[in-house]
């Protein structure tokens, strides 16, 4: 490291100690003397300030993945690196090293350095000219371009995505990138990739009132496919939630169809239920992480005696206890029962792979990944030797045993974390390498509402150096 590369480190270091005392001192100050018009001209000022910083984050995040490993750091990622040190969401860290491959310095593999890969959109960004909102709409511009498009017509959108960005708005710049794209593809040749590429559906999270929202993209093949299965189970009087006992065979009687008040999105919907229900009940999908593929519920005695509150399926839902009670009567469901304390069943097993009905237990009192943030839910998640591992003599008990997804479980063989369930409570506590220690949280309280509602009390002997 040449002797100017120490002073440059020095002085960055001086300089985030000033930014960081007069950000502080802005803070304190009144803005009470500005008028209207000096306010926006202010936060004008501010703004391009705002702009300006990912200039610098591009170049760290290239350098920190050009120098280091994920591993090294603690995870098996960047994205997780990120997210961990920086308190982002993955989603976030995602998109900022997107940002940073884009629009950061690069270097060839001989060393020399090249330019961004946006060259005209970094320019911009260096002189403040464009926002992240800009960004974003010149990235879904060329991930949705068609892969006919050359590489010449490529380069000239470019330069006119950037000269423009540098003046409009974001609503206004959307318009134009719209059109632009509209001009280098009028004959509209979208191809097999590019279908492919935009496929996809998507589960939501459950809202308030249960419901949860759907969306995405069908490929030709799978709209063809739906029509056909939609044309059966979704006419009028097939699947009727409301109908004692609902039609999935043969023909509706026309005055029962008549007498079907459902909407066609609802008729699609309970066709959807139906083709769902049918392929758990045949028993064709086999197993899944050790267990038939089947519906999982977990809920409190007390709870299925009155008929109120709601059970938990392994993949994070939230279902009535009345629909529970209906559910159970099926023979592709699977229910677990708890006290009302949450305790499970003390079983023990000397192999170093959980048993089917640790297995159930586990997915009832973890319900997901146990590592903090993380979302993946019981259906995504493997079984975990919390406190020592089979190959160090661990024991396959249930009380020793948790749950986390696969990159999660990984992560603890690769990069230094290490867990252990909390004796007083079953609490799984994922304690960092030191690298990522930022004094995060232990434990993940995403899969458990009540804990989300009540702050999570340490153990009274926590492990090592763990806060």
């Amino acid at each position: 490291m040449g002797t100017s590369a120490v002073a440059d480190r020095e002085a960055m270091l001086a300089a985030l100690t000033q930014m960081e005392t007069l950000q502080a001192q802005m803070n304190s100050l009144s803005i009470d003397a500005f008028t209207p018009l000096e306010l926006l001209d202010l936060q004008q000022r501010r703004e391009t300030l705002a702009w300006l910083q990912p200039v610098l984050d591009h170049t760290i995040y290239q350098r920190l993945r050009a120098e280091s490993a994920p591993k090294e750091l603690g995870a098996s990622s960047y994205t997780k690196v990120l997210a961990a040190r920086l308190r982002i969401s993955e989603a976030e860290a995602f998109r900022r090293l997107k940002n940073a491959e884009l629009l950061g310095p690069r270097t060839a593999l001989t060393g020399e350095p090249m330019p961004p890969a946006l060259p005209n959109v970094a320019a911009a960004q260096a002189k403040g000219q464009i926002g992240p909102e800009h960004v974003s709409e010149i990235k879904s511009f060329f991930r949705t371009l068609p892969h006919s498009v050359d590489f010449q017509a490529r380069e000239a959108a470019e330069t006119d995505l950037a000269r423009h960005a540098s003046t409009l708005g974001a609503d206004g710049f959307t318009a134009v990138a719209d059109r632009l794209k509209y001009l280098l593809d009028q004959d509209g040749t979208f191809t097999d990739t590019d279908r492919q590429a935009r496929r996809g559906l998507r589960l939501g999270r459950q809202r308030p009132d249960g419901t949860v929202p759907f969306s995405g993209y069908l490929t030709p093949e799978a709209a063809a496919t739906w029509e056909a299965v939609k044309a059966k189970l979704a006419a009028p009087g097939m699947c009727n939630p409301a109908d004692d006992t609902p039609q999935v065979d043969g023909e509706p009687d026309p005055e029962h169809a008549a007498r079907d008040t459902r909407t066609q999105s609802q008729r699609d919907h309970d066709a959807f239920l139906a083709a769902g229900r049918a392929v758990l009940a045949s028993g064709d999908l086999g197993q899944h992480k050790g267990l038939p593929a089947t519906i999982i519920i977990r809920t409190e005695l007390k709870d299925l005696e009155k008929a109120a509150g709601h059970g938990l399926t392994a993949g994070g839902t939230l279902i009535p206890m009345r629909d529970v009670i209906r559910m159970a009567s099926h023979a592709y469901l699977w229910l677990a029962l708890f006290d009302g304390k949450g305790v499970p069943l003390h079983l023990g097993r000397t192999r170093r792979t959980a048993s089917p009905g640790q297995r159930i237990v586990l997915l009832a009192q973890h319900r997901g990944c146990t590592a903090p943030g993380c979302t993946a839910d019981g259906y995504h998640s493997e079984v975990h030797h919390a406190n020592k591992d089979w190959k160090d003599g661990g024991n396959t008990d249930v009380t020793d045993l948790t749950l986390a997804c696969g990159p999660d479980n990984r992560m603890v063989e690769t990069t230094g974390w290490t867990t252990r369930n909390r004796p007083k409570d079953g609490v799984t506590e994922w304690i960092p390498p030191k690298a990522l220690d930022c004094g995060q949280s232990r434990t993940n309280p995403y899969h458990h509402p009540d804990r989300i509602l009540a702050p999570d009390e340490p153990d009274d002997d926590p492990p090592g150096d763990d806060p």
